[in-house]
């Protein structure tokens, strides 16, 4: 079985396994106790506290163990609001964010606050004019992750947080996808990441506050971890992180290069061995690892199952997934086609010949799902000015399918209204006429649902 999910959790480093095993035994007590047994895992936890610092790029006294990448996040997006409370209740977040951050400024809006979404652009990139734009007087804090857990696109980190703090305004930086890979570059305030993104055990979080930041904890206040993260530490899932952190970062140059010529070569085959296939994602600022494409005519689900009997395990952002019936709110950012969203991500280490063998399935695996769904030959022709496809109760991609198998028949200028009430059929349909160079009218309300014009220019 090849694990192509590493953007989901990375396997267990075995540094972190070794780091693991031997601190079990050595890091049990408490570490604010003065008895021998707590000294010594106080000494375990400050060298963990010490490694990870050295690998953020903070001080150990700026830096917190928490029971989560998520955690980390809500809680430093709630302690920033917090502490700049004085200075403004207005949030500015990126429109591709992880759901820790969406989430936090969900809650922040629901208690009076207020919150900008950023937008990006069709590979999923801010711009910094666009960070610049969104800053007001009363802005309380910014946030941008430093890499998409999507499709990999990078952000431009560094600038948009020299513009923030020309501005007096904090920037949190969620990088859990790319600490692993390097330091986060930039005079950022606020960094949170997940040790499960790198190989380290799950239920360990990051959290690094620089020192200047206005910064007060919400909720009963703990005396661990600088208040920021109550109970009692982990102490040797801390430190199978923290070793495993170190572990990477020594690996990461030599596995960047190798990981970035695999996913290359998924980049360019996959169009040219499946047809009506959108590549997403930056093609230049990106993470090494991950590659995203989605397939026209796809169900989302069916894919991931088609494949995984094949042995390979790889994640989506289809709305046509068992976890959601919606768009993945990235790729609707984005502005490109969610059905049949396949990610696939790397671990360190994997072997050429498994990305061969997947470039060798995954043709007649998309061709296998097509065929059950009915989806079109290309082959039509030309007759009505005007046909209504109607798609009401049907959910995508059959929308999108039933517009490709009559589009042929209307001539060039003619029109085709598909009627749908899926949510996704508002991103898939526009994506569809990018992808074809067909002309998206609009949308309109119907009796039921809405009503999409899709207008043939060639």
């Amino acid at each position: 079985m090849a694990y192509f999910d590493a953007a989901s959790a990375a396997p267990l480093h075995p540094v972190a396994r070794q780091a693991l095993q031997a601190s079990l035994d050595e890091g049990w007590a408490d570490p604010a106790r003065l008895y021998k047994e707590g000294r010594r895992a106080r000494l375990l936890l400050d060298a963990a506290r010490e490694a990870a610092a050295e690998a953020v790029g903070c001080r150990p006294d700026e830096l917190s163990f928490t029971s989560s990448g998520t955690r980390a996040v809500h809680t430093g997006v709630a302690g920033a609001l917090a502490g700049r409370r004085r200075a403004g209740r207005h949030l500015i977040v990126a429109a591709v964010e992880h759901s820790s951050v969406l989430h936090s400024a969900e809650a922040h809006e629901a208690e009076g606050g207020t919150v900008t979404q950023v937008p990006v652009d069709r590979g999923g990139r801010v711009t910094v004019a666009s960070y610049a734009e969104a800053l007001r007087p009363d802005t309380a804090l910014a946030c941008l992750q430093s890499a998409n857990h999507e499709v990999s696109t990078e952000q431009p980190v560094a600038e948009v947080a020299e513009v923030c703090r020309a501005a007096g305004v904090p920037l949190l930086v969620d990088a859990a996808q790319s600490l692993g890979w390097g330091a986060v570059d930039g005079d950022w305030s606020l960094l949170a990441a997940s040790a499960h993104k790198w190989g380290g055990p799950s239920g360990v979080g990051l959290l690094a506050v620089r020192k200047g930041v206005r910064f007060s904890v919400r909720g009963p206040v703990d005396e661990r971890e600088s208040g920021r993260a109550a109970g009692f530490e982990n102490i040797p899932a801390i430190v199978a992180a923290a070793a495993s952190l170190r572990a990477v970062r020594a690996e990461a140059a030599a596995e960047a290069v190798r990981l970035r010529e695999l996913t290359e070569r998924i980049r360019a085959r996959v169009p040219r061995l499946v047809p009506d296939v959108e590549v997403v994602g930056d093609p230049v600022h990106r993470l090494p690892g991950i590659v995203t494409f989605s397939c026209l005519y796809v169900d989302g689900e069916a894919l991931l199952h088609e494949l995984d009997r094949e042995g390979f395990s790889v994640s989506s952002g289809s709305s046509c997934t068992s976890s959601t019936l919606t768009p993945s709110h990235v790729l609707k950012a984005m502005g490109v086609l969610s059905e049949g969203n396949v990610r696939v991500s790397l671990p360190p280490g994997t072997p050429e010949e498994d990305v061969e063998r997947f470039l060798e399935v995954l043709p007649g695996a998309v061709a296998g799902v097509r065929e059950k769904l009915g989806a079109p030959a290309p082959a039509a022709q030309v007759c009505q000015e005007e046909l209504v496809v109607d798609s009401l109760g049907k959910r995508c991609p059959i929308p999108v399918i039933e517009l490709a198998k009559v589009f042929g028949d209307v001539p060039v200028g003619g029109t085709v209204r598909v009627l749908s009430d899926d949510e996704a059929a508002r991103l898939d349909i526009p994506a569809w006429c990018e992808m074809r160079g067909q002309e998206y009218v609009g949308e309109e309300p119907a009796d039921r649902g809405t009503a999409y014009l899709i207008r043939r220019v060639s």
